[in-house]
């Protein structure tokens, strides 16, 4: 089963992705986790991509299309593997499809998580970290004992830089307007299985593995 993963950020997409490589037996597969594979390698792409990462740079695509294909073609993946975080643009996905087609292969299934912007605000700017101990805490869904102290330390809880409300409404408008085209492309192939992650987690995975396995079927 060859799957592409998507969900705006605080959908709960990497606790889901988990979840159903673990049911499915199948590589969960970052363009992250590609580079680094590629680069401790030292594959030609691999090295390629490092000159491009150690200056802080963004990895040109004809790059980043050569890495997933050939982290596709390792064994592992021969059950199949959930991508995560690729393709992000139109002529990606494009690619994709003939990294595929030459391996005599196809996508199955496009899962969006679909999940309400207010609550992906309130989820994401809840988010408040101990100075002293780094411990993590949500003031909706695990605050402290007490209001912004820790429970392990008694430090001071903080608001990340990024995490209020303005940079995670750009954060989700810019993931939006980017995801747009790509649904529309997978939905014209009848490929976009959307899922409600408003659900309990459980839920969610049950729900997915549910969809996947009825349509194995």
């Amino acid at each position: 089963m060859n799957i592409i993963f998507m969900g705006p950020p605080g959908a709960g997409k990497g606790t889901q992705a988990e979840r159903i490589v673990m049911e499915f037996e199948i590589p969960h597969i970052s363009t992250g986790d590609a580079f680094r594979l590629a680069m401790s390698q030292g594959t030609p792409l691999g090295l390629k991509a490092k000159e491009y990462v150690d200056q802080g740079l963004l990895v040109p695509d004809e790059i980043t299309i050569g890495i997933v294909k050939e982290r596709l073609q390792q064994e592992d993946c021969g059950k199949g593997f959930l991508l995560d975080g690729f393709p992000r643009t139109i002529s990606q996905a494009e690619a994709l499809d003939s990294i595929m087609a030459d391996m005599e292969r196809k996508i199955d299934y496009a899962i969006n998580l679909v999940v309400d912007r207010k609550l992906l605000l309130d989820r994401l700017t809840g988010r408040r970290i101990c100075k002293k101990c780094g411990a993590t805490y949500h003031v909706l869904f695990n605050p402290p004992k007490a209001e912004n102290i820790c429970d392990k330390c008694s430090g001071e809880l903080y608001q990340r830089s990024d995490d209020t409300a303005e940079k995670v409404g750009t954060r989700l408008d810019e993931y939006i307007n980017k995801t747009a085209p790509l649904l529309d492309y997978y939905r014209s192939k009848n490929l976009l299985l959307e899922v409600n992650g408003e659900e309990e987690i459980d839920t969610v995975t049950s729900n997915i593995v549910k969809i996947l396995r009825g349509q194995v079927q």
